[in-house]
């Protein structure tokens, strides 16, 4: 099978695939943070009934003005119409909690990069769906195989990571645990394309294909700085005018978060057990102070100014 794969329509996934994916109509997504509500947005504007659930009412609307600022940029762009925008928003709901999502076709998690974490809800989640329902996982780096061996349907289980800003990325990560059946790669790959997202297929190994490459470049950049090598603002020009990197490695951490930065790297040097993958002690330092990047408004970076201001 090839690694990437570019499907402009369902029908492109051809017989069984097709089929299936014409059964997703409602499409629940756990999680109302930056992933989330990107997936609510772009699963909304394809057609599908979204349900979107987390913890706090709050943060579903919160969520719902971050579409609707999201797609008054498109619409402004001509990449959608004001039609599109007002039908797309309709189609979220809130889901108070996980029984809310017990019709959903197809669930997927976005929650927080932490293991436990994301066990519990699928240890909650699989009582209330139906049986046919599937479940995919936004996982950065964490196992499929491991997440799928918690659930009651590991056959109907599989890694969906969308790349962060959602509605602008292209790229989303199809992981197939040990488990995952043929059928059920078949049809996400098919609501996958349905999104006009292009898919480049990953075995299930720590970090997966983007992150397995990115994060450990992020983390030689703190090394860089906690080395003493150069400051924030040298380690970063040099990369965007001497790379042609968009984002410097620094800025980029403080817009994923040095949390899940340093989830990934732990899980990399865990999961692969090599040295080179060892955490940058400047980086664990950092998010124990709670400098986790634009989130916190401190990071690499100072954003509580008009124009952010580096730390070091």
């Amino acid at each position: 099978m090839d690694a990437i794969v570019k499907d402009s329509a369902p029908e492109a996934a051809g017989g069984e695939g097709y089929a299936q994916v014409q059964k997703i109509k409602t499409v629940g997504v756990i999680g109302a943070g930056q992933m989330g509500n990107g997936i609510a947005h772009v699963s909304a504007l394809a057609g599908y009934d979204v349900f979107l659930n987390d913890l706090k009412k709050e943060a579903v609307e919160q969520a719902l003005e971050t579409m609707s600022h999201n797609m008054d940029r498109q619409v402004s762009k001509g990449l959608i119409s004001q039609d599109d925008k007002d039908a797309a928003l309709a189609r979220v709901k809130y889901a108070k909690d996980l029984k809310a999502l017990g019709n959903c076709d197809l669930v997927i998690e976005a929650a927080t990069e932490e293991e436990d974490i994301k066990r519990k809800i699928f240890v909650d989640l699989c009582p209330v769906l139906k049986p046919e329902a599937s479940i995919a996982s936004n996982t950065s780096s964490l196992s499929i195989t491991r997440l799928a061996s918690v659930t009651d349907r590991p056959e109907r289980f599989i890694g969906m990571h969308f790349m962060n800003p959602v509605p602008v990325m292209e790229l989303v990560e199809l992981i197939r645990g040990i488990a995952t059946e043929d059928e059920t790669f078949t049809a996400t790959r098919a609501f996958v394309a349905s999104l006009n997202k292009t898919i480049a297929v990953s075995e299930d190994f720590p970090a997966f294909i983007v992150n397995r490459i990115l994060l450990p470049m992020i983390n030689e950049a703190v090394y860089t700085l906690y080395e003493g090598v150069g400051t924030v603002d040298a380690i970063d020009k040099a990369m965007r005018l001497g790379a042609h990197h968009p984002m410097g490695p620094l800025e980029l951490a403080d817009f994923i978060g040095l949390d899940t930065c340093l989830s990934v790297m732990q899980v990399l040097y865990e999961g692969l057990a090599d040295s080179k993958y060892r955490p940058c002690p400047l980086l664990v330092k950092y998010v124990e102070a709670g400098w986790l990047g634009r989130k916190s408004q401190r990071g690499f970076y100072d954003y509580r100014g008009d124009t952010p201001v580096p730390t070091r």
